[in-house]
């Protein structure tokens, strides 16, 4: 490291100036601390940022950091996204915060602290101090050198404390929710009740890539649990929940009585009700044993097909194409993905599964699925009669949400199984909180009702709050719905929500070089899509996290429309 240069240094997250800094300093960062690495000069001078200006700079030759400079303030945070290692100097800068431009992760630039997922881990934050020739320069906390990940502080279960919560689904809400009510300082028992045998994993992965084990999946190992007190009940489900005892029954056979509880049970995989479906190797996409058993039944012959033009079934189907001797895809719609992309951006993927030797199927259906003495499927009949064979049926067909347990509850259940939720994620039963997929709650945009959807940043968000909001805090739902999908090496990312009747496509198609501008019925922007063009749908989601919006008019000159991205660092007008 390069040693510290003489003269006085600002304190920590010093205000910018290139005056000598004032003699009276805090003595945490004035002082030596031996938690805390000694000053390092970086290349950097105050004066070479400009106001709302990220920059990466080396702290050594394992970490970067990046340095923002802000309200004539300047910041300092870890520069990789914790969840994929994104570079932030390219994400989406806000107000006080920094949102990845992979998959809108955000992260406060004061803290370092995680705000919006996906991840689980907050960014370490350096202390700045300005030289009196306004030199940068940085102490890193020697912990967080390790990783250039932090954990934020984690309390521990307290014997005495006899509270009891509850957190149901081991999905990515219910593995947020748990860490964030031991942030939140909690010391009564903590039940994680998890229907898979497996600990907690990044669901996301599993039909993009099937060949990684769970140790390259999951989110902590067991000894995390252990040291935080999280009582894990692996392999156990919700049988009921009875509110008016506040107890909750499990497959186990145990029944625990409860002060608190968070629901997050998610979804299955829906089978459709075709002849046939029942029969071995027709498989779901969901879980990570659904997974182990596709690979597990394919060979270099096996004749793979898909049925469904969603996400889930486009993944497997670009996953095992250079597996197996073949793969089809049969679709309803005329091209796939056309009600979250639209017509022409549907086109488009559809020539690139073309253009991999995936046989596309659309506008059609099965009819049938047809197998052999054994019990094995061998064929599917499509809707016009035609017979396609098939060693493995992969269906991505939906899912129905996993909510039967609350029958009689006193929950109330809507007719699609979701919850309807306060803004603070609390149902209709005081003390029993709801979120991720099964929770139809408000969103920050343009939808007034509650929505109900399915994306995996929500259910992590919905866990971070509702954790919170159980503990004592006032925490209210912002977040912006952002999901993404890779397919053949395209990674299309997708923010906001709601109907549109235009959509306006800036660049090359052709290259997979573009952005979408979802457009609605008052010439609003609802959502914004792209590939191959970050961070543009990161800057999309800071904005309506701001409580901004877009207009048609902001984009429809092509020379013009970027420039409402320069809009993310001004405050909003203030109202008279």
């Amino acid at each position: 490291m390069m040693a510290s240069p003489g003269g006085a240094v600002g304190s920590y997250q010093s205000k910018c100036s290139t005056q000598s800094p004032s003699t009276t300093m805090s003595t945490e960062a004035s002082s030596p601390d031996s938690e805390y690495t000694s000053a390092v000069r970086v290349d950097c001078n105050v004066a070479d940022l400009k106001e709302n200006e990220m920059r990466q700079v080396d702290f050594d030759e394992d970490t970067r950091v990046l340095l923002v400079k802000q309200n004539d303030r300047l910041l300092a945070v870890g520069a990789k996204c914790t969840h994929y290692g994104a570079p932030l100097q390219t994400g989406a800068l806000g107000l006080g915060r920094v949102r990845c431009p992979w998959h809108g992760a955000c992260f406060n630039l004061e803290t370092g602290d995680i705000e919006d997922f996906p991840g689980l881990d907050s960014l370490p934050c350096y202390r700045v101090e300005v030289g009196n020739k306004g030199q940068v320069l940085l102490r890193a906390k020697r912990s967080d050198l390790v990783n250039n990940k932090r954990l934020k502080n984690m309390v521990r279960r307290k014997q005495e404390d006899q509270r009891v919560y509850i957190v149901v689904g081991g999905g990515p809400s219910g593995a947020v929710a748990v860490e964030t009510i031991r942030q939140e300082g909690f010391t009564g028992r903590l039940i994680f009740v998890c229907r898979e045998d497996y600990l907690p994993y990044d669901r996301v992965k599993i039909s993009k890539s099937m060949s990684l084990e769970i140790e390259q999946l999951r989110f902590r190992d067991e000894e995390f649990y252990k040291e935080y007190d999280i009582e894990l009940w692996l392999g156990v489900s919700a049988d009921k929940l009875d509110t008016a005892q506040k107890e909750l029954h499990c497959s186990n056979g145990y029944v625990v009585k409860y002060d608190k509880i968070y629901l997050a049970t998610g979804c299955s995989a829906f089978r459709p009700p075709i002849p046939g479906v029942e029969l071995e190797n027709v498989r779901t996409v969901r879980e990570l044993a659904d997974t182990k058993a596709i690979l597990a039944s394919i060979t270099p012959e096996s004749r793979v097909v898909c049925l469904g033009s969603s996400f889930i079934a486009l993944e497997a189907a670009a996953g095992l194409v250079s597996k197996v001797q073949s793969v089809t895809v049969v679709g309803r719609e005329n091209v796939p993905l056309k009600a979250a992309f639209g017509a022409e951006i549907g086109q488009r993927v559809l020539q690139l599964f073309e253009d991999n030797k995936v046989v596309m199927r659309m506008e059609s259906g099965i009819s049938q699925i047809l197998g052999n003495e054994e019990g094995k499927v061998t064929e599917v009949e499509l809707v016009d009669g035609t017979r396609l064979p098939c060693d493995l049926l992969i269906l991505g067909t939906g899912s129905k949400l996993n909510t039967q347990f609350l029958a009689k509850s006193g929950v109330k259940v809507n007719r699609n199984g979701s919850v309807d939720v306060t803004d603070f994620l609390e149902s209709n039963v005081p003390d029993v909180y709801v979120g991720g997929d099964i929770a139809n709650a408000h969103i920050h945009g343009l939808a007034h009702d509650r929505v109900n959807i399915g994306h995996y940043q929500l259910a992590q968000y919905h866990g971070r709050v509702a954790a919170i909001n159980m503990c004592g805090g006032v925490k209210k739902l912002e977040a912006v719905p952002f999901f993404f999908t890779l397919i053949f090496g395209k990674g299309i990312r997708y923010a906001g929500h709601g109907s549109y009747k235009d959509v306006i496509i800036d660049g090359s198609m052709e290259d997979f070089k573009f952005v979408a501008y979802f457009i609605n019925e008052a010439d609003t922007v609802t959502a914004v899509a792209s590939c191959g063009r970050d961070p543009i749908v990161a800057q999309f989601a800071e904005l309506i996290s701001q409580g901004k919006c877009l207009g048609r008019g902001q984009i429809a000159d092509p020379a013009t429309r970027e420039d409402w991205t320069k809009k993310l660092g001004e405050p909003l007008p203030q109202v008279r």
